[in-house]
């Protein structure tokens, strides 16, 4: 998957917004909470996005996928190199983000976004 494929995917989740943060990182948002980040800077593209508690340790045991730096406490973790995980799973990792994030707003958000 590639920047694009990935921006046009989160851009595809039930009221997914995008912003541009901290001078150049693309950021997909639901009900304004940040769901996956992208470095687009770097020679290989990194991504970042929230996981379940209990997958956290799993995915960070695999090569390439670190905790995410600033956001590990809040069970983030970073895909270095977008190579190391085939599209079906990735698209299905950031799709369980955006569950996650959207989760846990408001009723009435949540209500907003159908």
């Amino acid at each position: 998957m590639n920047t694009a494929s990935l921006r046009k995917f989160c851009l595809s989740l039930p009221g997914a917004t995008f912003d541009v943060k901290w001078g150049a990182d693309h950021v997909f948002s639901v009900g304004g909470k940040m769901f996956a980040c992208v470095d687009p800077t770097k020679v290989s593209c990194s991504v970042s996005f929230k996981v379940d508690d209990g997958r956290f340790l799993e995915l960070t045991d695999r090569e390439g996928i670190v905790p995410a730096p600033y956001l590990a406490r809040a069970k983030w973790v970073q895909v270095r190199d977008l190579g190391k995980l085939s599209d079906k799973e990735l698209k299905e990792l950031l799709a369980r983000s955006h569950d996650l994030v959207a989760a846990k707003l408001t009723k009435k958000v949540r209500d907003s976004l159908q």
